[in-house]
């Protein structure tokens, strides 16, 4: 593995009938897309040459990992935002890297680095509204893509993901890390092993207090001030609107995404309808007002946020599982993800780290879970913990870029791939419509188009990627 071993450190806008109207017949270039799928095993590359699209606080967060492997080179950057770019050459240039091309030319000038041929694989990590647009690009210019998450905001933009993929061949990875958070995998090998029994229900979210993210001029890394938009900083520029003008689960995959691998979704199950309920918005107005730089006479005090402040939406799977998603980010709280498997013989839950397995551990109480955690790690951590351990979110950072970087080399579909970004984003359109039709049920599209009947199940099997 030529890894250097110094590692430091969105309403649903699209009926299901429009949706399907864009859907082209499946073609002898998709039909050789899946073929390829499943057979492509030869290398294609030994060094894999990046262009990073969206190098703000995340998209650094890529480019250190990329300056970390000899297989790797950052060949070009491309940010409409001067203060980032200089901040990703700076970091660049001290890792004793060659400069990269750099595209500055305003907000479509990515287009000018797809066009390069010597480019193989591309990383977006842009505000959400950037995402579709910025992979349907970059698949049909023939470019690996890994994508960030999230960026939902209607059926036609996760079918153009999957239409893009199918008519071009070029693969889309979904950088959802979280998949590979190490209790986790953990947890996922026992349910492999059928100690949790039959899956019956689970839960995830995304419970994370970002009103220090959503208001922030700059002046500290977090917690700075009452502002956002044009005044704002990082994320505050952008992503505080989505809480002004949408009421939906913005952000479902981390929840959503270790759940979908652990019931094989799009490999044997799928989502069939999801109902969402969202809670009175207060949060963020009351943040403002009691804020040191903001209060009652702020001008920010006076917007109206339409985002619930607690986002709670259920999904059923054809394999008859219950789903829950929460989505919680604008109070004060510790952060959680909130994770529970619960099958006809066990349940774990992430949030008191504890867990029950009938016949095994005593009846009616939790017993600790760390033990059995260490007893079922994953694999991979075995063989790669080491290097993932100074990586970010925990090491899961190392895994899924690792990932992304290993696929593309063979140019191979990997683990994570565009339908499992097109089903999990799919969340986010379609509760934002069951919320504002009274949490009316909305069903669920499948975008392998009955395929998942016939896909095999492929996360994570093994210690090799």
């Amino acid at each position: 593995m030529p890894i250097k071993l110094d590692r430091r450190s969105f309403l649903q806008n699209t009926a299901l009938a429009s949706a399907a109207m864009m859907l082209p017949n499946l073609s002898n270039a998709e039909n050789s897309a899946a073929t390829h799928i499943q057979t492509s095993k030869s290398p294609f590359r030994s060094k894999l040459r990046i262009g990073f699209i969206g190098v703000g606080l995340r998209g650094q967060n890529h480019v250190e990992a990329a300056l970390l492997r000899d297989d790797c080179e950052v060949a070009a950057i491309a940010d409409p935002d001067a203060g980032m770019l200089a901040d990703c050459l700076k970091m660049i240039s001290e890792k004793g890297r060659k400069k990269p091309d750099v595209y500055d030319k305003g907000d479509h000038d990515y287009l000018r680095l797809l066009k390069d041929k010597n480019i193989d694989a591309v990383v977006i990590a842009t505000p959400w509204e950037w995402h579709t647009q910025q992979c349907v690009a970059a698949m049909q210019a023939g470019k690996y893509v890994g994508t960030e998450v999230c960026g939902g905001f209607s059926l036609d933009e996760c079918w153009q993901l999957v239409n893009t993929h199918e008519a071009t061949g070029a693969h889309l990875m979904f950088m959802e890390n979280v998949c590979y958070r190490r209790d986790i995998m953990a947890v996922m090998q026992m349910v492999r092993e059928g100690l949790f029994g039959e899956l019956i229900h689970l839960e995830g979210g995304y419970e994370h207090d970002l009103r220090g993210v959503k208001f922030n001029d700059g002046k500290t890394p977090y917690d700075s001030g009452a502002e956002f938009g044009e005044k704002g900083y990082s994320e505050a520029k952008w992503r505080t609107k989505h809480s002004v003008h949408r009421n939906g689960d913005l952000y479902p995959t981390h929840g959503v995404g270790p759940i979908a691998m652990m019931t094989n979704i799009n490999r044997g199950n799928r989502f069939l309808h999801l109902t969402a309920t969202a809670s009175k918005s207060r949060g963020l107005h009351d943040y403002v007002v009691n804020h040191p730089q903001g209060g009652p006479n702020h001008p920010n005090a006076k917007v109206l946020f339409n985002l619930g402040d607690k986002v709670t939406t259920i999904l059923k799977t054809s394999n008859g599982e219950t789903v829950m998603l929460s989505h919680d980010t604008s109070l004060a709280r510790p952060y959680s993800l909130a994770f529970r498997v619960q099958g006809t013989r066990g349940i774990w839950m992430d949030l008191n780290k504890s867990l029950l397995l009938e016949g095994v551990t005593e009846a009616h109480r939790w017993a600790e879970a760390k033990t059995w955690l260490e007893k079922h790690d994953h694999p991979l951590w075995k063989k790669y913990g080491s290097d993932a351990t100074a990586a970010g979110h925990g090491g899961m950072d190392f895994f899924v870029f690792h990932h992304f970087v290993e696929s593309a080399k063979l140019n191979q579909s990997p683990q994570i791939d565009v339908y499992d970004a097109a089903t999990w984003l799919a969340i986010t359109p379609l509760s934002e419509a069951s919320i504002a039709t009274g949490s009316s049920p909305q069903a669920f599209p499948d975008f392998t188009r009955g395929r998942w009947t016939e896909r095999k199940p492929s996360f994570a099997f093994g210690d090799e990627f």
